[in-house]
């Protein structure tokens, strides 16, 4: 990874400058599926995007749990990452069935396994609401009492859209508040696992080949969707590829692309640079430190640390590349010119000046401001007990409480009566809790406010309550029953009355913060969302001016992007767009097979079955940020060719910019999905699902 990080601060400076010196990329954008650039796709590719094909990709489209996936039988069978699907695959783990280390293949639909907690939804409508959401807003209002009336108006509109259609209807902020949409998607929460392999595999290559290409991963899993205990029957489905992807090819990914900020201003990435992603990178560092030395202490702690120990790291190389992008002179300059350019135009009209005012300076106040609080809001808000169970379930049993008896305009968000069915689905969740675990992540966690606040802080004193922060978390962990789902359903029925009662000592303590928490979220909204809400939406009415086909930034909802199978050049090397299975096992014998480059002894038992020459990963112009994770690569047939499941080091500053010369995303080609399943795992039947050799209901052709 660190060879990596320096080939791509080689190479970013270049990139960039390829970048504005060519103008806006064709490949660019992450486009909501009621606004297309269908002409553009046309001109570039030679390709006509119709309304049906449109549809039937949305469809087939499944937001999993902020990451995504795509219907792939008529069955109901959804694909997605191996790295998307772990947490369930850990939840689903025991002591004595490691299924992260062994894999699992259902060889019956008996065998599906429930997940405890999962949901996924499928889009099937959005509607603009802009200037419904915006009514309520009087040009006198402070920028917090008009974010709080535009949050009481996605209330009532997400309420009665609840109510009128029985769908989970979600108001979307794009433009970071140009435009209104809501969405509205089909729930299902009962999610089986069918298939994973082993993590060695999926992950082949581990940390050292993680934002790198060549990969050779197979990360890739399947679960199964049932309504009524039955698996849903559905003509939206992607039909899988058997000639797979050539390169030059064009191919579409639909999916939910995280929050971006190619939108922001300079003053806002200059907070980023300087204070937001170096806070986080802290916090960080010191929940995997105490993972690591949680998983050191024997192998099935070491069991239970693993799935969070590999999001954290995966997180630290994102955020690392995100900062090493903002760090780069050229692309701050190139910021600063495009937005002196738009900032200049409407100085430079007084129609324009009366109508936007300076939205620049008043996010460049916010964001300068935010440093002298921005700590106490994440430790609240944020990185709150270091993602302890017991607290979050702790706080929201709280504030559930509390916000029940407001009105639902007046409530949070997250505790909406449009929202509870997905609050409640993680409350009474009846995954696996290590108390052991819990006691270790809020040690470090109250470790670490301590050393960003000073054991002086009223704050700090609060937290720790005259003890040292282990004894402090080990108080709080043993003396709690809210491992118990039982326990948890039995206070929020009590409401407020059960929660003031309460002697659990977690209750007792996000009871005992949750003033302190609303107040500082109250600030941040009041002084920085509410700000930006006014000034991001003039800043977006001024580009809407002078530029058509302009795409919202990433905010995990369902968008289309499009692009190329395509190699790049990285300094005297070429790299070629697919990689094959011999490559896997040529890499392994490179690293002596050792950890992460040892494969699972299936693999090796079985490679003299395989088709050595099977691609396996290939790369693609195709613009996806971490959100994209599942995300399936079609073709022109809507055919899927491929599962995207990572970019390389020159994607990460793909958060603010975009460039085609070497941003690539990587995908696990269906072929080599097909071989696996057939020649490794002796999974016939689910290949031959997929291929379509077997009909709906399993009868075969």
């Amino acid at each position: 990874m660190r060879r990596a990080l320096r080939r791509y601060a080689l190479t970013v400076t270049i990139a960039i400058l390829i970048l504005f010196a060519a103008g806006p990329r064709a490949d660019e954008g992450f486009w909501t599926f009621d606004a297309v650039p269908k002409a553009a796709i046309k001109a570039r590719y030679g390709f006509d995007v119709t309304d049906d094909w449109l549809r039937h990709l949305q469809l087939s489209s499944v937001w999993f749990g902020g990451s995504s996936g795509s219907f792939v039988s008529a069955d109901g069978l959804v694909l997605t990452n191996h790295h998307v699907g772990l947490d369930t695959l850990s939840k689903l783990s025991t002591p004595s069935r490691d299924l992260v280390s062994t894999g699992f293949y259902a060889r019956a639909r008996s065998e599906e396994l429930k997940a405890p907690d999962l949901e996924l939804n499928v889009l099937m409508s959005i509607e603009d609401v802009t200037d419904r959401v915006n009514a309520p807003v009087k040009p006198d209002m402070s920028p917090g009492d008009a974010f709080g009336a535009r949050r009481a108006s996605i209330a009532t509109i997400e309420k009665e859209s609840l109510a009128a259609t029985g769908l989970k209807s979600t108001v979307v902020t794009l433009y970071q508040g140009g435009r209104y949409h809501v969405y509205r998607s089909k729930r299902y929460t009962d999610v089986r696992l069918v298939f994973a392999p082993e993590f060695d595999i999926a992950f082949f290559g581990g940390d050292p080949d993680n934002f790198t290409f060549p990969r050779y991963c197979l990360d890739m899993m399947m679960f199964r969707v049932y309504e009524n205990d039955r698996p849903i029957r559905s003509d939206h489905y992607l039909k899988w590829s058997t000639a797979g992807a050539r390169e030059n090819d064009l191919v579409f990914t639909s999916g939910h692309p995280g929050a971006t900020q190619r939108l922001n201003t300079v003053a806002h990435l200059e907070y980023l640079r300087d204070t937001g992603i170096p806070l986080v990178l802290r916090f960080l560092d010191q929940w995997h430190g105490a993972l690591t030395a949680y998983g050191a202490r024997g192998e099935e702690r070491a069991r239970q640390a693993k799935e969070e120990l590999f999001s954290i790291e995966n997180s630290v190389k994102s955020y690392k590349g995100q900062i090493a992008g903002l760090r780069s002179a050229t692309l701050m300059n190139q910021k600063r010119q495009s937005e002196e350019r738009v900032k200049g135009a409407v100085m430079a009209d007084p129609k324009l000046r009366q109508q936007y005012g300076d939205p620049w300076n008043a996010i460049a106040q916010a964001r300068g401001a935010l440093p002298g609080y921005v700590r106490e809001f994440q430790l609240l808000e944020g990185f709150t007990g270091a993602g302890s169970r017991y607290f979050s379930v702790a706080r929201t049993l709280v504030r559930f409480a509390a916000e029940s008896t407001k009105p639902d305009t007046a409530r949070l968000p997250e505790y909406t009566e449009a929202r509870r069915p997905s609050l409640e689905l993680g409350l009474y969740s009846a995954a696996p809790i290590y108390p052991e675990m819990e006691e270790t992540k809020l040690a470090r966690w109250l470790t670490f406010a301590r050393s960003e606040l000073g054991a002086s802080h009223p704050l700090i004193q609060k937290f720790l309550a005259g003890k040292t922060p282990e004894a402090r978390a080990a108080e709080l962990t043993k003396g709690t029953t809210l491992g118990d789902v039982a326990v948890r359903k039995q206070i929020a029925a009590g409401g407020q009355t059960a929660i003031d009662g309460s002697t659990d000592p977690m209750i007792v303590f996000a009871r005992s913060i949750d003033e302190d928490a609303r107040a500082v979220r109250k600030r941040f909204e009041d002084q920085v969302t509410g700000v930006e809400r006014d000034a991001y939406a003039k800043i977006a009415q001024a580009v809407f001016a002078t530029q058509k086909d302009t795409y919202p930034d990433g905010t995990s909802t369902l968008r289309l992007s499009f692009g190329a199978v395509k190699g790049y050049q990285e300094g005297s090397n070429r790299i070629a767009p697919f990689t094959v299975l011999g490559g896997m096992f040529e890499r392994a014998v490179q690293h002596k097979e050792r950890p992460p480059y040892l494969p699972p002894r299936r693999w090796v038992e079985r490679k003299s079955a395989l088709n050595l020459q099977t691609p396996f990963d290939l790369v693609s112009t195709n613009d996806i940020v971490g959100g994209n994770s599942g995300s399936p690569l079609v073709n022109r047939a809507g055919e899927i060719v491929g599962l995207i499941f990572d970019g390389n080091i020159h994607s990460l500053p793909g958060y603010f910019v975009y460039e085609d010369t070497l941003n690539r995303a990587i995908s696990v080609d269906v072929r080599a999905i097909n071989e696996a399943l057939r020649k490794v795992y002796d999974a016939q039947p689910l290949a031959d699902e997929l291929t379509g050799q077997r009909e709906a209901g399993g009868v075969r052709r």
